[in-house]
């Protein structure tokens, strides 16, 4: 296994578990941000495991500056793959605020229709009256969310936010004791 790693296919063996570890590291970040107590460590054993063996791998090749640009392309690449797949798997949910100042109610009839929850309230802004309307979605469902409002109200306002803590509501149905 020494020679493998020593040899012409070391430098790309390496940066293949470089980008594994640092995919597996991306996601265990993002989930214990989301307090998954069960999976986090199972990655993170995996991750420290890839890791010893990339950087030792390194290590024993500091002569080589192949080992050494695979073991740096391979932190660089994990990086975007770890975000890209974080993106692709869109767990959690997300707040989204909008805030219009004439279509408020279309808007929130429009995203009603395609079954997402609105609360709509009357409020005053810096130029006259709006609606401020906020919605809970699934993360993967965002972009349809921003593509109704667009349709609906091209001026409405729009921050979407990662809550941290959410207790009951609509999406999650009542709980029974």
């Amino acid at each position: 296994m020494t020679e493998l790693f020593a040899g012409p296919w070391g430098p790309v063996i390496i940066f293949g578990l470089r980008i594994v570890d640092v995919t597996l590291a991306t996601m265990r970040m993002l989930l214990i941000m989301r307090n998954q107590k069960v999976v986090v460590p199972v990655i993170g054993f995996f991750e420290s495991a890839i890791w010893v063996l990339a950087i030792g791998t390194a290590i024993q090749n500091l002569h080589s500056v192949w080992h050494i640009l695979g073991y740096a392309g391979g932190f660089a690449s994990g990086n975007l793959v770890g975000l890209w797949v974080e993106g692709k798997l869109a767990m959690g949910l997300a707040s989204i605020r909008v805030i219009s100042r004439n279509r408020g109610e279309e808007v929130a009839d429009a995203l009603r229709h395609q079954g997402f929850g609105v609360t709509e309230f009357s409020g005053y802004g810096r130029e006259g009256r709006v609606e401020l309307l906020l919605t809970l979605v699934k993360r993967r469902q965002i972009n349809r969310v921003l593509d109704t409002v667009e349709q609906e109200d091209p001026e409405a306002f729009i921050s979407v936010e990662e809550p941290r803590t959410i207790r009951r509501g609509w999406l999650f149905g009542t709980r029974k004791k």
